[in-house]
């Protein structure tokens, strides 16, 4: 039997392929994948396109069933999706359209350093914020809360952090929904919830959590750079961390409980994977109250973790992060639902937006947007592996049209983690890494050899189908220079 996923693909243009709806009885929508074809043939041998067809049963499911093209296989739907559902109308969400770590998201701030005026210092900075940041498999944060605090972050999000002196108002204009979402209910939390999760504040997590001196390397939007106060050579940090065990126990805890929904609200879906509830439903509405918490509990998390970047860049430079002109560019999320009005075939309707591994890409002028972005469009950041680039980009209209103002997230697994612990040498990994000058501090060896260049897609022909489809724009691209990873 091939393993190669041998179902429909119609071409539409060079970026875009349909799974047509009539590819499997009970689909509701076109699949619609955004690739070439050098990253289709991936794409195909990871079998995730059945993953976006079985996303097409979902009830009320509008427009289609959407990946991007970092897609690869995820619990349910594959990581990469994009789906919106007709929430008047009966529409669903499902906790694995969210997926595990709830809100993981990315950060970028800027610096007001040039490489070669601090190229001697980054070893000693990467050193310092390796013994600031908490990071690995259940790591503990120095930022101490309390349990009655503990219930305020989940309200209060990236508030929170700012109202305790871990940063400024700019900050939370600066992150996407001002880094809290409203509506959030502590009580919709397990117990089990809140013990892995109360200790983890400010912590970066593992697998392909990081934290990430770079250089910009390449402008591509002289203008938008501009208005970004963005210019070659500039030193940037991305910060890369979601809401730790908190959101994964939440997840695990709606994803087995709506099971049962399947049945009582009469949903017929082709994977179990895929239980969810009428968004209306009391089961629905408790999960996106849960979902919120653990959302602001990430940006509570991102907005800690960069205090104590600041804090490590001024023991090494001996100055305030204001003086260093390290201000927060954005904060976007990769995980997450969103209720968002769209116009859909004429129509605008109010929708439950599923991002699961993608990121919202909203275009100008748009009426969630801070003053700052209206006329450039939101910030969009995307990560690639540690080998390699990363991006800027902002959000387009077309996006809006297409794509419900989403784009990717990243690179995207062509390997799995225990794929590439079985071929790839860590030792090697460090020296072709440390010949590239890129120096590399983690918890565990086995961690960096997860997280290698080779386990990942190229980031620099993902951002390239995504900017050339139109989903979004690029504005510049960014190289390692240091990794922390967890």
């Amino acid at each position: 039997m091939s393993d190669i996923w041998e179902g429909p693909l119609e071409k539409i243009d060079d970026y875009r392929w349909r799974i047509p709806k009539s590819y499997k009885p009970g689909m509701r929508v076109d699949g619609i994948i955004y690739a070439d074809e050098k990253l289709l043939r991936d794409i195909r041998q990871d079998k995730a396109p059945e993953q976006v067809a079985n996303v097409a049963f979902l009830p009320q499911i509008v427009k289609a069933s959407l990946a991007m093209p970092d897609i690869h296989w995820g619990y349910g739907p594959s990581i990469g999706a994009v789906f919106a559902t007709d929430i008047d109308s009966g529409g669903v969400i499902t906790p694995a359209g969210v997926g595990f770590d709830i809100n993981c998201g990315v950060r970028l701030l800027k610096t007001n350093f040039q490489y070669e005026e601090i190229k001697h210092k980054i070893k000693d900075l990467i050193y310092v914020l390796f013994d600031m940041v908490p990071a690995g498999v259940g790591s503990k944060g120095d930022i101490r809360i309390s349990e009655r605090e503990e219930r305020e972050i989940l309200i209060k999000g990236a508030r929170w952090a700012v109202e305790k002196g871990y940063g400024i108002e700019e900050d939370l204009e600066c992150s996407e929904e001002y880094g809290a979402m409203e509506g959030a209910d502590p009580s919709t939390v397990s117990q089990r919830a809140y013990e892995r999760g109360k200790a983890q504040s400010g912590t970066l997590g593992s697998g392909n959590h990081f934290l990430e001196i770079q250089m910009i390397d390449q402008l591509y939007d002289y203008n938008l750079c501009s208005q970004f106060g963005l210019t070659l050579g500039q030193i940037t940090v991305m910060i890369h961390s979601g809401s730790r065990g908190f959101g994964y126990q939440i997840c695990d805890d709606y994803t087995r409980s709506m099971i049962h929904c399947l049945s009582k609200y009469n949903i017929k879906v082709p994977d179990r994977q895929l239980a969810c509830a009428p968004f209306n439903s009391p089961e629905g509405k408790a999960y996106f109250s849960a979902m919120k918490c653990a959302a602001n509990y990430a940006w509570n998390n991102r907005q800690c973790l960069m205090y104590l970047v600041r804090k490590g860049f001024e023991k090494v430079f001996g100055m305030s992060w204001e003086k260093m002109g390290m201000y927060l560019i954005y904060d976007v999320a990769h995980n997450i639902a969103k209720v968002e009005k769209h116009t859909v075939d004429g129509k605008k309707l109010t929708l439950c937006v599923h991002r699961k591994g993608a990121t919202r890409a909203f275009g100008p002028n748009n009426p969630e947007l801070p003053n700052r972005y209206k006329n450039t469009a939101q910030p969009v950041i995307i990560p690639g592996d540690m080998g390699r680039n990363s991006y800027l980009l902002v959000g387009t209209q077309k996006a809006m049209e297409e794509t419900f103002g989403s784009t990717c997230h990243g690179a995207g697994r062509v390997k799995s983690r225990t794929s590439a612990m079985k071929s790839i040498d860590a030792n090697q990994l460090l020296k072709e890494l440390d010949s590239k000058g890129i120096i590399v501090k983690a918890s565990g060896k086995g961690t960096i050899v997860e997280e290698a260049p080779q386990a990942y897609k190229d980031v620099n022909e993902v951002v390239d189908v995504v900017h050339k489809a139109g989903i979004s724009k690029r504005v510049c691209r960014m190289k390692p220079l240091g990794v922390i990873k967890g």
